[in-house]
Parts: structure tokens; C-alpha cells; sequence
């Protein structure tokens, strides 16, 4: 079996065709070994040798943590979106579920979900601001 680092690839010289000139011969015991760990999570690549290893897959990066954090923010202001829209039909007809100092209090936390990626806080999502207790227990 070879591998090569160029490619990222394996081939079997039982199969034909051309193996690049960067390729190294491995055995078949290792190149399960790679594969079973591969299976696991793991990552190969060629090391400065070229020889395969298996390496930890990198995490998220910094534009992918902000994108999350931005999902989330939009989750929150969505899931907020009925309450604000009930207080509103409510208050020109009805009695509200809100009272106003909750009205206030819920597009204070609306403002600073809007405001909150601008403040250098981002992809950290222990800064995430917190919800009014009370808002999760009204009703959609």
C-alpha cells in the first residue's frame, strides 16, 4: 500500500494505475491502523517525512464560532418575536400578559441581542446576555 502526501490519497499497487512519484509504501497493518482511527474522528496527513499519521481535526474556527453565535442570537430574537407581537395587539385592545416594566425589560434584552456582535464579544458564547427569567414561561 502507498500513500501520498500530495494527494492525501492511498493506493494499492493491486489495483494499477499510477502511484505519484511523492509516494510512500506502507503497510497494510498501518494503513488499517490509519483507517480504524479515521473512523474515530481522527485526521491523516502526510508528515514532513510524507509518511500518513493520524492527527485531532482542528476546531471551529473563529468565523464559524461567530456564525454559531449569530444563529443563536437570531434564534432568540425569533423566539421573542410572539411575545412582542401579542404585548403590541394586546396593548391597543385588551389587557396584556406583559405588564409595561416586562415590555421594556424584553425589548431592552431585544436591543442587546441586536447590539451584542458589534461589541468584541463574539465567538466567546459565555457573553451571551441572559433572557428575562419570565420569558420563557409565557405561552407561544
Amino acid at each position: 500500500m502507498f500513500y501520498s502526501k500530495s494527494t492525501g490519497y492511498f493506493y494499492d499497487p493491486l489495483m494499477g494505475g499510477t502511484i505519484p512519484s511523492d509516494a510512500v509504501e506502507i503497510s497494510r497493518e498501518y494503513w488499517t491502523e490509519l483507517m480504524n482511527g479515521q473512523s474515530s474522528g481522527k485526521m491523516i496527513v502526510g508528515n514532513d517525512e510524507g509518511y500518513p499519521v493520524l492527527v485531532d481535526r482542528p476546531g471551529p474556527t473563529a468565523d464559524e464560532l461567530e456564525g454559531f453565535e449569530r444563529a443563536w442570537r437570531n434564534m432568540q430574537l425569533a423566539a421573542s418575536d410572539s411575545a412582542v407581537a401579542r404585548y403590541r395587539d394586546e396593548v391597543e385592545r385588551w389587557p396584556t400578559l406583559l405588564t409595561a416594566a416586562q415590555y421594556i425589560e424584553l425589548q431592552t434584552y431585544r436591543r442587546t441581542l441586536r447590539i451584542w456582535p458589534v461589541g468584541g464579544e463574539l465567538p466567546l458564547s459565555e457573553h451571551r446576555p441572559p433572557a428575562p427569567e419570565w420569558l420563557a414561561s409565557l405561552p407561544e
